[in-house]
């Protein structure tokens, strides 16, 4: 192995030296700073992302903050047009429940004169049936008696 030939040992040092010199400034010069570029690139992206993330997280926050506020009017809203809808039903159900009182009202009162004119009726029916039936009594008994008579004593019978 001509590695391990100790008579050319100083010459592969040398020729190591120079190679490694080499390699020094081909890495220094060319390779070193394109990784450090790149490096520096993706630090810049990095960055800008984070801070576009960021960005992004914060109109996040404000449109669920919109949203709620949104929903909170929308809300609002409704409750409002319920409240409005359940005012004018009520003010229907009152107008329909007066216009049905007044109806029952004038219908009771109807009632209650043809009721009283009923119980006249029945009274003076009443008192012509007592009269009339008096009057074959006392024709059946033998009595006679005129209509006046029998038309007070009834009448007072009557009055209680």
């Amino acid at each position: 192995m001509p590695q391990l030939e100790f008579s050319t040992f100083g010459n592969q040092i040398f020729w190591l030296v120079v190679a490694l010199v080499i390699i020094f400034f081909v890495l220094s010069k060319i390779a070193l700073p394109r990784i450090a570029g790149v490096l520096a690139e993706r630090q810049g992206t990095i960055t800008n992302d984070l801070a576009a993330a960021e960005e992004l997280k914060q109109k996040a926050v404000d449109a669920e903050e919109a949203y709620k506020k949104a929903l909170a009017d929308a809300r609002a809203e409704a409750n409002k047009i319920v409240a409005d809808a359940k005012a004018e039903i009520q003010s229907d159900l009152d107008a329909a429940q007066a216009k049905a009182d007044a109806e029952i009202a004038a219908k009771t009162a109807e009632s209650e004169k043809a009721i009283s004119e009923i119980r006249a009726g029945a009274l003076e029916s009443a008192t012509e049936v007592a009269k009339d039936t008096t009057k074959e009594i006392l024709a059946a008994m033998g009595f006679s008696a005129d209509a006046k008579t029998v038309d007070a004593a009834v009448s007072e019978r009557i009055k209680g």
